[in-house]
């Protein structure tokens, strides 16, 4: 055998398997067994190094947590309870609680997974786990919903088959949780394409919405689903999220207006007031107090630790912007929960009218006006509405004005049509943004998260759908999994002990059957003049069903009146009929549909589509408890038509702590969800199934005999096929069209040894197919490469013959014209730039380009001529413009790449004088008496800082040619005068602020002095008399022309000592304050609220810091 090729035969490498799970080695051509091979031989091992391999292409696997390894051997108790010895009631309860103890919360019969809600995080959900279960059987590790995820997605993607996972258990069991959990993993184990990311991100993102809007806190849970919600998540050819779809069941709108004590009415109510900000609550027209709202503080308490209502806004509204929704549709979608905030609040009080009919008007007018302000409608229609009912005749329409109880039902029948309407909006918006894109074959997996099982003190309408439902579930799953399996065991011809159980057929018949169940009279008695009464449908409940097994009336003092009982699978049930005919009709009136669909909210529209004038229709509405049985009948439908994984959610107490486990409550679940006649049939039935040909057309490569072909009957190529796997015969079945085998890890093995066979029949492939292909080649490639080798040498020879009698007679003749040619280019260079010398313009920076052996020579010429051109232009310049050209230029030295404003200045002329103080009384006067400061250089009013406090003080800013004078703006009185030579720096920070820090050397004596002294010395002066001279040290100024006044005086500096003063320009310097040095900081806090250039002032003993 040639080396790579696809090994030896499948019955050498994968020996039968003995009753006792021993390896036996292969069978012989005449079916005697050979030698056994342990399990730890070379076929074992290189079958887990290939399994190794495979899962190290899916990623890393780690434990969950320290000390908590992915392993069976470190499971308490028994991990399948088909393996529990003996199988009974308390065997099973003990074994729960015994895991529930160690956090081991998941327990599998079979292939259905029992899960026990914990009341606590457990480290059971990172990546780390996720990886660990990545193409993983679900009996190599611990049970978890992981295990279940994948092997629902793995049959999705690789036998191209729908499959759905339905969650059941009562309210608080732990549904909704375990239905994210598994849409995380789908979303973490599938493709990771930047689309493919796009649309798990949105599916994971619809979690949050429906959420806020559709769950609510309960008795028995603090995010209890008051809706049902089934999600198609629709795959590709590969395996990858291509969109989904959503469908809900049976919103709880009475909730809007209604709720029991300690309940909460939705989230999204508590998540507005509490989680958005002042600005969105005013436009909006809402207050934060939830106790302002009469439909929010009907239950108690308001606030839950487990509830983050802020946080969750802010989740809800990230969500609502990664699945789509524009600003607009969001802003739209909050004014109506908003308008149905103001209307809960509207009161009515009862008048009498002038015909002797009772009438009412409403109390609060200003809740309406915001109500219909938000909605964009007219506050006197809708109040019409509300308060009077238009009655259609034959001839002319009638007017009725309503009680005040007619009117608060009607505003509460509106307050819910708005709310439940909007929710189910929102899932069509939801729907639209998931969809696929692609039209293409798909492939399904359904997750069901719809409400478990509910019995309260007083259970209404909506429990009796919500057990309803239940019951279809329960039914589904007998049927599938009891029922149908032990019908297919005997129908088969396989020995079997049927396993009883309870089937509640006859509940569900009960309730739905046609012109006989309870929701069909419950129809019947909607359908009277007037939609009947509550009376009238227990009347008729009495009547038909008195003898009912599962059905009774209460006739003693136990329940209040107007109630039935109902013998459900888990538990009796006592509903109270009253309001069931009201909400199962709920019908909102044509008027207040007119007005919401005439409200200029374009959503509103949407919302009440029945209100267009232009359809107008005389149907009666079908029932809400007909439209829930009609959806929940097409649910069924789709459940049966795909392979179906269930998870059994158990309630291990009803005070919602952890580590709390009553047994009689486990107890009561696992009797009504048939946990133990489950395992009893999972423990002597068979854990898969499939038709002969099926299983021959997917195993057949796992066979020499049935490989490639097999053209006998499929019952006898299985036969064979089984003969040479090492699998015990005691694992599998034959009946008569189908081929039983017991456990699923048989299952997983077989699709294993298939998975190793086809990348041995694609590597063979492959193998054969590249080597052919490069022999080939290799011919080809060997004679060609003769014939060129010859060929090439022959010609190479006398190519470099030729090629080196060129190169000389190219190397002469290329010196020759080199020569004549640079002789040639200088004198054109030079010619042509003496005939067109550039402008005489020093700003001018043309010049004629130089060939290379004229660089040098062409640099030299250009810096003669441009100073020449300097010169000529620098003498035309007067006096003036010389000093003006100087002062920039000293400017542009001084500042420039060092201050953050001196671009700013750099087209403003330096006009000096900006208060036109040559002109002013006693300006003159004062140069008469002090002739050296006659020359006014600058004079400006600017800001003197005050040192002690950083408060900045208007003063008029003078300098001469010999000093610098501070001067009073009003009075013009001389406060300080500082000759020119005692200013030995300048300070300046290099950002945009206008602040100068002037140095006064320490030795000049210091007064103040006023314009009467006509003899002043030669520097600051304070205090009095000269008696009492004392520093006052340096000043510090801000002015908005501090270039032009550092620019100046530096050169009057510079002219007085021969020598120009320091400019220090830095973000931290020292001043001298007289008695103390201070350090002056600047900061730039880049705080958006403070604008460009300003700045402020702080003192903080010897530092003061300047803040841009």
């Amino acid at each position: 055998m040639a080396s790579g090729g696809p090994g030896p035969p499948l019955g050498e490498r994968l020996g039968p398997r003995s009753c006792s799970g021993e390896r036996l080695g292969p069978r012989s051509c005449s079916g005697d067994r050979l030698a056994p091979r342990s399990c730890s031989g070379d076929r074992d091992r290189d079958r887990d190094r290939d399994r190794d391999r495979d899962r190290e292409r899916a990623g890393p696997r780690s434990a969950p947590a320290p000390g908590r390894p992915l392993t069976l051997e470190r499971e308490v108790g028994v991990w399948d309870t088909v393996l529990l010895e003996p199988l009974t009631e308390q065997a099973f309860i003990a074994n729960l609680h015994q895991r529930y103890k160690h956090d081991q919360i998941y327990t599998y019969i079979s292939q259905v997974l029992v899960s026990v809600n914990p009341y606590k995080k457990l480290p059971l959900y990172s990546s780390d786990v996720i990886r660990a279960y990545r193409s993983c059987s679900r009996f190599e590790l611990p049970p978890h919903v992981y295990a279940v995820a994948e092997e629902a997605y793995r049959a999705v993607r690789e036998h191209n088959s729908d499959q759905c996972v339905v969650i059941s258990g009562e309210s608080g069991a732990g549904k909704t949780e375990a239905s994210k959990l598994i849409m995380q993993y789908v979303a973490a184990v599938s493709g990771r394409a930047k689309e493919v990311n796009a649309i798990k991100g949105q599916l994971l993102q619809s979690n949050p919405v429906l959420e806020a809007f559709g769950n609510a806190k309960t008795h028995r849970n603090d995010n209890s689903s008051r809706f049902g919600k089934y999600m198609d998540l629709e795959f590709d050819f590969k395996g990858d999220p291509i969109g989904g779809l959503i469908t809900n069941y049976l919103l709880e709108k009475s909730r809007v207006t209604a709720q029991q004590p300690c309940e909460r009415n939705f989230h999204i109510f508590y998540q507005l007031l509490t989680g958005a900000d002042i600005q969105l609550l005013k436009s909006l027209k809402l207050q934060r107090n939830v106790e302002n709202y009469d439909i929010l503080k009907q239950g108690r308490p308001l606030q839950y630790e487990t509830l983050d209502d802020k946080r969750d806004f802010q989740v809800t509204r990230r969500a609502m912007d990664i699945l789509g929704l524009t600003p607009d549709e969001q802003q739209a979608i909050l004014r109506v929960i908003a308008s149905v905030l103001k209307l809960g609040n509207v009161t009515f009080s009862p008048v009498n009218n002038i015909d002797g009919s009772e009438g009412c008007v409403v109390d609060n007018e200003y809740d309406l006006q915001d109500a219909c302000e938000l909605l964009h409608t007219d506050t006197a229609s809708l109040q019409a509405s509300l308060t009077s009912h238009t009655l259609d005749g034959r001839l002319d329409a009638v007017t009725v004005e309503l009680s005040a109880a007619e009117a608060c039902s009607a505003r509460d029948v509106l307050a819910r049509a708005l709310y439940s309407r909007l929710f189910a909006w929102i899932v069509m918006r939801i729907n639209e943004t998931i969809k696929p894109k692609k039209h293409a074959k798909r492939k399904v997996l359904g997750v069901l998260d719809i409400y478990g099982f509910e019995v309260f003190e007083r259970n209404g309408f909506e429990q009796f759908c919500i057990n309803f439902c239940n019951e279809k579930l329960q039914q589904i799953f007998i049927q599938l999994v009891l029922r149908e399996e032990q019908e297919e065991y005997v129908r088969e011809g396989i020995e079997w002990t049927p396993v009883d159980y309870f089937n509640n057929a006859v509940i569900c018949d009960l309730i739905e059957k046609t012109n006989q169940g309870i929701l069909s009279m419950l129809d019947d008695e909607c359908l009277k003049p007037g939609h009947g009464s509550d009376e009238g449908f227990l009347s008729r409940l009495n009547a038909a069903c008195s003898n009912h097994p599962h059905f009774s009336v209460i006739s003693d003092n136990s329940s209040p009146a107007h109630c039935f009982r109902l013998k459900h699978y888990a538990g009796d049930v006592t509903y109270d009929v009253t309001d069931f005919v009201k909400k199962n009709v709920d019908a909102l009136s044509r008027d207040l549909s007119l007005v919401m669909y005439r409200c200029d909210l374009p959503l509103m529209k949407a919302l009440f589509p029945e209100g267009n004038p232009k359809r107008v229709t005389l149907r009666r509405g079908t029932s809400a408890s007909a439209q829930f049985k009609i959806s929940l009948g097409a649910l069924m439908k789709s459940l049966a038509a795909k392979q179906a994984h269930y998870v059994r959610c158990v309630k291990p107490n009803d005070t919602k702590v952890a580590n709390e486990f009553d047994s009689e409550l486990v107890r009561h679940q696992v009797r009504y969800l048939n946990l133990l006649e489950t395992a009893r049939v999972k423990r002597v039935g068979f854990a898969f199934r499939q038709s002969y040909e099926s299983f021959l057309a997917r195993y057949k490569m796992l066979s020499l005999h049935t490989w490639p072909s097999w053209c006998g009957l499929a019952a006898e190529g299985v036969t064979y096929l089984l003969r040479d796997l090492p699998i015990s015969m005691a694992e599998y079945a034959f009946g008569r069209t189908k081929l039983f085998i017991r456990s699923p890890e048989t299952v997983y093995e077989l699709e294993e040894y298939r998975r190793d066979r086809l990348e041995e029949l694609a590597t063979l492939i492959q193998k054969t197919w590249r080597g052919w292909r490069q022999h080939r080649l290799f011919e080809a490639m060997r004679k060609s490469q003769i014939i060129i080798a010859s060929n090439w040498r022959t010609w190479k020879a006398k190519e470099e013959l030729r090629a080196m009698k060129q190169r000389r007679r190219t190397e002469w003749a290329a010196r020759l014209v080199q020569r004549a040619y640079r002789g040639w280019k200088r004198r054109r260079f030079l010619l042509r730039l003496a005939h067109h010398l550039p402008s005489e313009s020093p700003l001018c920076r043309e010049w004629p380009r130089a060939p290379p052996p004229c660089q040098h020579a062409s640099a030299l010429l250009y810096k003669l001529y441009h100073k020449w051109r300097c010169h000529k232009y620098r003498m035309r310049f007067d006096q003036t413009s010389r000093n003006r050209m100087r002062e920039k230029v000293t400017s542009s030295i001084i500042f420039k790449g060092r201050k953050a404003s001196y671009p700013k200045s750099l087209n403003k002329h330096f006009r000096g004088d900006y208060v036109k103080l040559r002109k002013n009384m006693f300006w003159k006067k004062y140069v008469n008496l002090n002739w050296d400061d006659r020359h006014v250089v600058f004079a400006a009013v600017v800001n003197k800082v005050n040192r002690s406090n950083g408060q900045f003080v208007p003063v008029l800013f003078v300098l001469s040619t010999s000093s610098m004078l501070i001067l009073d703006q009003r009075t013009m009185q001389i406060k300080y005068r500082i000759p020119a030579p005692e200013i030995y720096r300048i300070s300046l920070s290099p950002f945009l602020d206008d602040i100068a820090v002037f140095h006064v050397r320490a030795h000049s004596p210091t007064r103040e002095t006023t314009v009467e002294e006509p003899n002043l010395p030669g520097c600051l002066m304070g205090g009095g008399d000269s008696g009492s001279k004392h520093r006052k040290g340096d000043l510090v100024f801000q002015t908005g022309h501090v270039i032009e006044i550092v620019t100046k005086l530096f050169l009057v500096i510079q002219n007085a000592t021969g020598k120009p003063p320091d400019i220090n320009i830095d973000t931290e310097f020292e001043a001298n304050f007289g008695q103390s040095d201070v350090v002056f900081s600047f900061k730039a806090s880049g705080h958006p609220d403070m604008p460009p250039g300003q700045i402020r002032i702080i003192r903080r003993a010897n530092k003061m810091e300047v803040i841009l």
